[in-house]
């Protein structure tokens, strides 16, 4: 009987040596041993490829097409620009949309910027209204009257400055009357943000909310187009660097 017991014991010291075996291997494919790299899945220094750049928005192609064919030169440095060459404020003598509506300008763009308007009764006056606005992302309660009326403002996206300096000088009074109540050129803002774009083109002034930039500047593009204004280089490059991520 005793020569029988150590014959079964080796063959039972190889079957536990197998089952370690196999245990350990199983452990090692899972955790890995210090200071032994696995071989399976990426090496240590393995970085995922960097995803493709989103499509560009069709939306902002004509933009794009525009911009490429808009002239380019200097600032014209002849400081004589004067508002009153753009005729009166928010003139409803006007061959624009909204033009010989019986409702002047300012009005206008308020009534169709604004959310839950609210109008003095029997006229086109804009006496309540909520502007989301899109220049500094903030919602802004819009009370008519002397010491609230300027809280929104209604901006020129090209400026009446930055089209004399760039092609207005040249054109008629009524020309220059149609571009400063244009609604195609004008937007309901915060006071704020009115006054710190004041004159500014895209090259030095571009809104705090950045998810406007891209129509902010299609929209100026726009307007220069069917103007026949033209753009600095400057300006055209901060355009383009704009409408490539759009």
């Amino acid at each position: 009987m005793a020569r029988r017991r150590r014959r079964v014991l080796p063959g039972a010291l190889v079957v536990l040596v197998v089952v370690a075996v196999a245990l350990g291997w199983a452990w090692w494919q899972h955790e890995g041993f210090p200071g032994f790299p696995r071989h399976s899945g990426p090496s240590p220094t393995w970085t995922p490829p960097t995803p493709s750049a989103a499509p560009l928005d069709a939306r902002y192609d004509g933009a794009r097409r525009m911009l490429d064919a808009l002239p380019v030169k200097g600032w014209d440095r002849l400081q004589d620009f004067k508002r009153y060459r753009f005729g009166e404020r928010w003139s409803d003598d006007v061959n624009v949309e909204f033009g010989h509506n019986g409702c002047n300008t300012r009005d206008d763009i308020l009534r169709r910027d604004l959310t839950e308007v609210q109008l003095r009764r029997g006229t086109c006056l804009v006496q309540r209204g909520v502007l989301h606005d899109p220049y500094s992302g903030q919602t802004i309660e819009f009370v008519r009257g002397p010491e609230t009326s300027e809280a929104v403002q209604v901006d020129h996206l090209v400026s009446l400055a930055d089209a004399w300096y760039k092609g207005a000088r040249s054109w008629d009074g009524a020309r220059r009357r149609d571009f400063a109540n244009d609604p195609r050129n004008l937007l309901a803002v915060s006071g704020q943000a009115n006054f710190d774009k004041a004159f500014r083109d895209a090259a030095s002034w571009l809104p705090a909310n950045a998810a406007f930039e891209c129509e902010f500047v299609a929209r100026q593009v726009t307007v220069k187009t069917a103007y026949g204004l033209w753009v600095s280089s400057n300006e055209k490059t901060a355009m383009q660097r704009v409408l490539r991520r759009c």
